[in-house]
């Protein structure tokens, strides 16, 4: 029941109107900084690792890896199997396709953030949409926003609370522990209703916590300083592997891109030639691939420059271009990287008669693929992963349930922060609601383990979605700053 209620509403916040504005937004700044995605990425990448002693929490870098440390999760893992299930292979060209466009969006928010940001009396600083709505929008048409600013920061407490930031990562770990201590769930420790919970599942739920914990209340500086150490380690891990599998099926490759493109544009065995069903899976390739690949890479969402805020910079242009690589490194190298080897190492059953079929359920025509063998979530994607490099399988699991356990602790330790930034926004500084919002997160995270994946995943598109729109009103409406400003540093500063 719950299950089909969250899909009613998911489908209404994902529909095509939300689809059109966050490819509008992105395509909009795109134009209107000349393609920076395409020109300055080689810049970008250089900047990261740029030395500033101006006013600021933070690095560049460190800043970097609290914003990846809270893109790359759950979603690059779980969220890619998800994505591929749900709208088919084609859903990784829609994915694709988001996180181009979304790099003009990632560096234009960002950059906006620095500009708009606010330095505290203590000498702490805050800054993210939040801000860039009430000041920005009201400096552009002189009326007030602050209503859509609020509206933004209500939803940003909402997603880290029940979405994004906390059940989705401590389900997904979870899972993926128990996928390989107890593959066969027999060691149930308690059941609620139909659902049985294995030990594995609880004991891995209540670690996740007491370290989330021990973390969070130390606040952005001990956040940050564990992002810095864990966040490259595990993205090297992870794409080392995901290269190890594309690399093996190498021969498989061009077939694979053929599925893909033929796959998002509806031409496939599975729609036979009729007209409804082409269209149809359009739309759900469309749907979950740009759905997933926000959820993955946040370009858009409004959460990075939240933590770009506070980095030590007096350039805004600065900054937007190191967070924009946060959507390349995220989107376009690790999610391919799932999503790719997924395909190749079950391509044979994905083109197999019957490999996809669309049925209709509850009156609606919905695709169902029967290639995954039931999997789904990181049980897909370590099943994929095994097949390719073989071996006994466990130490290849073994190997991605480490990568996914930190890319989601992580991930909670950002959403923690952005959602504390949000409420900070929220309630004009009055940490100690703060501060019992920490231990409220918490909770949360303790019981993220006994929901199930679908209807998690449910929960955090909505309000990611929910986010996404405020946000990107305010980016359409400032992008004739965001191209001012951008072309008046390149003009101050031509080179590096």
């Amino acid at each position: 029941m719950l299950l089909k209620i969250l899909e009613k509403i998911d489908d209404f916040v994902w529909g095509v109107p939300t689809i059109i504005l966050i490819l509008a937004t992105g395509l909009l700044l795109t134009i209107r900084c000349r393609g920076i995605q395409f020109t300055k990425t080689g810049r970008a990448f250089k900047q990261i690792f740029k030395k500033n002693d101006a006013e600021g929490e933070l690095s560049g870098f460190s800043a970097l890896c609290t914003a990846l440390s809270a893109t790359i999760g759950t979603g690059n893992i779980v969220g890619v199997a998800t994505a591929v299930l749900g709208g088919g292979p084609g859903a990784l060209f829609w994915m694709w396709i988001a996180a181009i466009l979304g790099t003009a969006t990632k560096y234009s928010e960002c950059m906006l953030a620095i500009k708009y940001r606010e330095v505290k009396p203590d000498g702490h600083i805050l800054g993210g949409p939040f801000y860039t709505i009430e000041k920005g929008m009201k400096e552009r048409t002189g009326w007030s926003w602050k209503w859509l600013a609020i509206i933004f920061a209500v939803f940003g407490v909402l997603a880290g609370l029940l979405g994004i930031g906390t059940m989705t990562q401590v389900n997904g770990i979870t899972d993926a522990v128990n996928g390989v201590f107890d593959p066969n769930s027999t060691n149930v420790a308690f059941t609620i209703g139909e659902r049985a919970y294995t030990w594995s599942t609880v004991i891995a739920g209540a670690l996740v916590t007491i370290f989330a914990a021990l973390v969070i209340i130390g606040g952005l500086k001990r956040i940050s300083k564990v992002a810095e150490k864990v966040v490259p380690s595990m993205a090297f891990i992870y794409v080392f592997l995901g290269i190890s599998v594309i690399i093996m099926n190498a021969t498989k490759i061009p077939a694979a891109f053929v599925l893909i493109f033929k796959s998002a544009f509806g031409f496939s065995a599975v729609t036979a030639g009729v007209a409804g069903y082409i269209i149809k899976m359009i739309l759900d390739s469309m749907r979950k691939g740009i759905a997933r690949g926000i959820f993955s890479n946040e370009a858009g969402l409004g959460s990075a420059p939240i933590a770009a805020a506070p980095v030590q910079t007096n350039e805004p242009v600065e900054q937007g271009l190191v967070n924009m690589t946060g959507t390349i490194i995220d989107t376009l190298i690790i999610c391919t990287m799932t999503g790719l080897a997924i395909v190749l190492a079950f391509y044979g059953d994905i083109i197999a008669p019957g490999g996809m079929v669309y049925e209709m359920k509850d009156n609606v025509l919905t695709l169902v693929p029967k290639w995954n063998g039931g999997l789904e979530g990181s049980q897909l994607t370590a099943a994929a992963f095994s097949r390719v490099l073989g071996g006994d399988n466990k130490s290849v699991k073994f190997l991605l349930m480490v990568c996914l356990a930190f890319f989601a602790f992580t991930t909670i330790l950002g959403w923690d922060y952005y959602s504390e930034k949000c409420l900070e926004y929220l309630t004009n500084g009055k940490m100690k609601l703060v501060l019992i919002f920490r231990i409220l997160f918490i909770i949360v995270v303790a019981i993220g383990p006994y929901f199930k994946v679908e209807e998690v995943f449910k929960i955090a598109d909505i309000t990611n979605g929910l986010m996404a729109i405020p946000n990107c009103i305010s980016l359409i409406f400032l992008s004739g700053v965001v191209a001012r400003e951008t072309k008046k540093y390149f003009e101050k500063f031509p080179k590096l």
